[in-house]
């Protein structure tokens, strides 16, 4: 069930209209108040949560080869950075915007919903409620604009 939902939310996504930022790394839409970042235990959760993905990520035998040669701490301070701005927390991204990111890549759909798979599995690993997963997700799933880049 959660897996289906994830999937019609990736889908549904790019049918969305968002407000995007086009100079920062921001995904497609932010959270108005720091409710979700807060729900997400704050920057010590969103930490703990990064270092599971990043970790679910390398191991992953779908993708885990495009992650061999990233430094796993640095991919999760990134990842902290970015989720912590766009769930409404203090943190600032300054790192390169998805697109330009992703340009080079080749990452396919298939791809991208595998990366969607190990973070909802890394979600569950951490407790993390599924509507709290869903409120996540809603904010990033339009990024697969930015970094899709092979059919």
């Amino acid at each position: 069930m959660k897996t289906l939902a994830i999937a019609a939310l990736v889908a549904l996504s790019s049918l969305a209209t968002f407000n995007t930022y086009a100079q920062t790394a921001a995904p497609a839409a932010v959270a108005k108040n720091d409710a979700l970042y807060q729900a997400l235990g704050g920057k010590p959760g969103l930490q703990a949560l990064m270092d599971v993905f990043v970790a679910g990520l390398k191991a992953d035998k779908r993708i885990g080869e495009q992650f061999k040669d990233t430094k796993s701490s640095f991919l999760a301070s990134q990842l902290v950075d970015q989720v912590c701005m766009v769930t409404g927390g203090p943190c600032k991204y300054d790192g390169a915007d998805m697109k330009t990111a992703h340009a080079d890549m080749g990452i396919t759909r298939a791809n991208f919903h595998a990366l969607v798979e190990v973070l909802q599995v890394s979600m569950d690993a951490r407790n993390i409620p599924f509507s709290t997963q869903n409120q996540l997700l809603a904010l990033l799933a339009p990024m697969h604009r930015d970094i899709v880049t092979a059919k």
